[in-house]
């Protein structure tokens, strides 16, 4: 029999943890399953010259982003905190909670069956919310929605939605006088028409008509109300791909307003306009895009300066700024 080999220099290192070796893992196991990596926080704060005040937002995702934890609260120009709300949403339950009112709103939307939902909404503090059910018909294309109050005053709202539109139905309480209830209705309706689109909107026994022509130069856009026949015409019009004119004209009022627009890049917009009914010129500065996110700016910084000008106080214009930060820890 061979005598084992005890030369100190001849033995075989010992495993390292590269090699999944040792009595402590950390890639497996019960290590594992208690390790929580600590989630990145998203930090929003908004400055508003005209509220003296700051805004913040901060937020993260749970359990591998099956939820998300959101705090909000202002700042006032002394340091004070206000309005602070906690908000946590998934994808079947949310829950926003007031923590000066000691108030909760709580939803809920899951799917029942393939092709039916169900959707609830209930304020703690009020004791009153709505419940709602949206079924598919013919595909889900189409679709018909029941919803209700809660507590339930009357006869579900009845709401059909299909691919040109959708109409609803729902009682009314009529006046004092009359004591009793009406049948309401309201639709809109879209429809290609002479290369543009045409939108009819009827609500609380008033009627919109709205046509939209869109080109790569141009957009026209008329309106009419009924029955006050208010008219109204918006016309834009790009010259080259970083100006663009808007006008819009009330043949009602005969009020009017223009607004000049001028890009530079994707990050810097210059604006500048006029508006009659208010009788008001201004211009604007944008760094970051107008209608993007903090994240996309420059520095994950959106900047605006204004200069407004009132007609009547020609020498006493007024300045105005609004930031946006955007922070990731």
């Amino acid at each position: 029999m061979a005598e084992p080999n005890t030369d100190p220099d001849s033995l075989p290192p010992p495993p390292s943890a590269a090699d999944g070796g040792g009595a402590v893992t950390s890639g497996g196991g019960f290590g594992s399953f208690f390790q929580l990596n600590r989630p990145k926080l998203r930090v929003t704060s908004e400055y508003d010259s005209e509220s003296l005040g700051i805004f913040n937002k901060v937020s993260c995702k749970l359990f591998d982003n099956l939820a998300k934890l959101k705090l909000t609260f202002r700042n006032d120009d002394k340091g004070g905190v206000s309005e602070p709300q906690v908000y946590l949403t998934s994808k079947l339950l949310s829950l926003q909670y007031d923590v000066a009112e000691s108030d909760a709103l709580i939803k809920a939307s899951f799917e029942i069956v393939p092709g039916l939902q169900f959707r609830a909404a209930h304020e703690v503090k009020a004791r009153q919310g709505e419940v709602a059910m949206v079924a598919d018909l013919a595909g889900p294309a189409y679709k018909l929605e029941l919803s209700s109050a809660l507590p339930s005053i009357g006869a579900p709202r009845a709401t059909l939605k299909f691919p040109l539109g959708e109409v609803s139905f729902e009682e009314r309480a009529e006046d004092e006088e009359e004591q009793g209830t009406a049948l309401s209705v309201n639709a809109i309706v879209k429809r290609q028409f002479l290369d543009g689109l045409c939108t009819a909107r009827y609500r609380d026994d008033s009627l919109n008509l709205r046509y939209v022509y869109k080109d790569e130069q141009m957009t026209f856009i008329p309106s009419i109300c009924l029955p006050s026949n208010e008219v109204l015409c918006a016309f834009k019009r790009r010259f080259t791909p970083t100006d663009k004119l808007s006008y819009s004209y009330n043949f009602d009022t005969n009020d009017w307003s223009a607004v000049y627009k001028h890009t530079m890049g994707k990050d810097y917009k210059l604006k500048a306009g006029y508006d009659t009914k208010v009788r008001l010129g201004w211009a604007s500065l944008w760094v970051g895009e107008e209608d993007g996110k903090a994240k996309t700016a420059p520095m994950k910084m959106k900047v605006q300066v204004m200069v407004q000008v009132h007609q009547d106080h020609i020498k006493s214009p007024a300045l105005m700024f609004h930031v946006k930060k955007r922070w990731d820890i």
